[in-house]
């Protein structure tokens, strides 16, 4: 139910003939609200549970019989994750290794009776490329090659669950794949995300806080393009492939270029002001999608930041019309 997995929800259901089955904690970034088009739909189930609780994610395996599972939740701002690790461990570290022991145990039981359901599960993660830290020495991009390099708690917790997913394909043999995305943002987004909340502030004429000088450096995917890559990954990747594979988007702003075009398309007279760089702030963090756009022939990330934005400005100018937003 938060931003990416209630996308995943909606595309799936819009775009396929799958049954969706899911399941969030509802913590505080989880917005039931995000679903309210889908909540009626027969193909779709809501179970409010923790990943982290085996026995709950035992008893989804068993009464709905997945074809696959699209491992989505995280906790995922870098921020609480300084001031609060302990939750990110919890969730990112240990919920990843539950969800993989049931996912494993439900696998080889098929594969003990034969189904032909095990051959074609697969158990697809969702990371990100705060994994591999901050480029340096003269690389232009991360690679799916890229030696892991985290930087925060956040990026750290993900990092071991990466690991996790990786071990339990070499050391079981469960089918897995992994995928690594930059930046997302569009409408929905939780507003203590950069672009949401610098979007809110612009339009309330807030002072637009940016670390340091800036210039750090990012790619900034809509969410549309992000989900169609996700999505398209569980059909069109051989079914040997274990990833990883990086989603994003080739264009690149830095921080204070994504601050000064908001304050332009909102037409804002907001001021940015600058805070002390934290030292687990990448410099620069850009992903090669080589590999994507080869292995998902005509994927490309099609919305450029200008539009999105556009796109996102007025969902969120829309939302504080209905009496404001939900922080």
């Amino acid at each position: 139910a938060g931003f990416i997995g209630s996308a995943v929800v909606r595309e799936v259901l819009a775009a396929s003939a799958w049954r969706v089955v899911n399941v969030d904690k509802l913590t505080y970034s989880g917005n039931p609200a995000s679903l309210a088009d889908v909540a009626d739909n027969p193909r779709y189930h809501f179970i409010r549970a923790d990943i982290a609780d085996a026995a709950a994610m035992r008893a989804a395996f068993e009464i709905f019989e997945p074809d696959a599972v699209m491992h989505l939740a995280a906790e995922s701002h870098v921020d609480r994750s300084i001031d609060s690790p302990a939750a990110f461990l919890e969730t990112n570290v240990r919920g990843t290794f539950i969800l993989l022991e049931e996912a494993r145990r439900y696998w080889k039981n098929l594969s003990a009776t034969a189904s032909p359901k095990a051959r074609d599960f697969r158990f697809h993660h969702i990371s990100t490329d705060e994994v591999f830290g901050d480029l340096s020495g003269g690389e232009d991009f991360f690679t799916e090659e890229t030696p892991y390099a985290p930087s925060s708690p956040y990026s750290a917790s993900k990092a071991a669950s990466d690991h996790l997913v990786r071990a339990w394909q070499r050391t079981y043999g469960l089918p897995t794949l992994v995928t690594n995305c930059s930046n997302n943002y569009g409408p929905r987004q939780f507003p203590e995300k950069l672009i949401p909340l610098t979007i809110l502030n612009a339009l309330a004429g807030r002072e637009l806080p940016v670390y340091g000088d800036g210039g750090q450096s990012r790619s900034f995917q809509y969410i549309d393009d992000l989900i169609e890559g996700m999505v398209r990954m569980m059909d069109d990747t051989p079914d040997d492939f274990t990833g990883p594979v990086n989603i994003g988007n080739p264009n690149e702003f830095t921080i204070a270029e994504l601050a000064r075009e908001v304050i332009s398309l909102t037409g804002s007279k907001s001021k940015i002001v600058h805070l002390p760089l934290p030292a687990d702030d990448p410099q620069q963090r850009q992903s090669d999608i080589s590999l994507a756009r080869n292995m998902l022939g005509g994927w490309e990330p099609k919305i450029q930041l200008r539009d999105g934005l556009l796109k996102t400005i007025a969902y969120f100018e829309e939302v504080l019309s209905r009496g404001g937003i939900r922080r």
